[in-house]
């Protein structure tokens, strides 16, 4: 995030951008993780607030989705966590200052969050009279348990970089300027020895199963899984490299190799009118 001046505050071209980048990311089989920090001294200081809380101006200067006739326009930082959510990379936050409002909810869809030591986190939306945003309601309680999460949104306190790492949300805390090496890091950790296609099932598969309401729902994804995988090149490269004790060299490529219908989710019907209509 490249807006320092403004410590990286969310106005509607990063909204579309944030969005727009992920396909970057999937569609590119030479990218095989993101590492995901803000320039300057923030991470993101929220929405930026310099023109009000205009939501519908903001969704017309985005542009990424249409607004129903009467509707209200959906949540920006929903719009980025869910499209994370179905990205098939790892994404690592390198959470490099403060992070509060929408810069605390946007790195709980990545899967490794790393942090400054001079970091500060705030979900401050009870403050600013608003409620939480980026699906956080779903990802913060699984972070740090419901409790945690209740007591930092209701309250809206600013907390230091070590209750974020007592509590769960970061990893690690590291010096300044060893966070993103130490980021890239773990990003390397992740995929040097990792077939691209596997790393993507199993991405998804721990997101989706993660509220699975029984095993069953598990044990079902994963066989279809299984079965699509035992007969591919990369198996056998995985079989081979390990009999070889050599570091394995996966044919398998994301944008061609997953199963037939993956990812298994496929974003519902969302009514945003305001005549009784719900999300579906």
């Amino acid at each position: 995030m490249n807006r320092p001046e403004q410590l990286n505050a969310l106005d509607p071209t990063m909204e579309r951008e944030l969005l727009q980048v992920w396909d970057l990311v999937d569609g590119d089989d030479e990218i095989r993780a993101a590492v995901v920090t803000g320039a300057g001294r923030a991470f993101c200081a929220g929405f930026d607030l310099s023109h009000g809380f205009d939501v519908f101006r903001a969704a017309e200067l985005r542009g990424t989705e249409a607004t129903p006739a009467g509707g209200v326009p959906r949540d920006s930082g929903g719009l980025i966590a869910l499209r994370m959510f179905r990205c098939t990379k790892p994404i690592i936050a390198a959470i490099n200052g403060a992070g509060v409002g929408f810069g605390a909810t946007f790195p709980l869809p990545m899967d490794v969050r790393l942090a400054s030591t001079k970091a500060r986190f705030g979900f401050v939306f009870s403050r600013r009279g608003i409620c939480l945003d980026a699906a956080s309601s779903w990802f913060l309680p699984r972070a740090v348990g419901l409790s945690r999460a209740l007591e930092w949104t209701i309250s809206g306190r600013i907390f230091d970089a070590d209750e974020a790492l007592e509590a769960g949300l970061v990893r690690s805390l590291h010096e300044p300027e060893n966070l993103l090496p130490a980021a890239r890091e773990v990003a390397l950790g992740m995929i040097e020895s990792s077939a691209p296609v596997s790393v993507a099932l199993n991405r998804q598969l721990l997101w989706q199963m993660s509220s699975a309401p029984h095993p069953m729902d598990a044990h079902r994804q994963e066989s279809i899984y299984i079965a699509a995988r035992a007969t591919s090149p990369d198996t056998a490269e995985g079989a081979d490299s390990f009999k070889e004790k050599r570091p394995p060299s996966f044919p398998g490529r994301v944008s061609t190799d997953t199963p037939d219908g993956f990812p298994p989710y496929a974003e519902p019907p969302f009514d945003l009118g305001l005549d009784g209509g719900a999300p579906a």
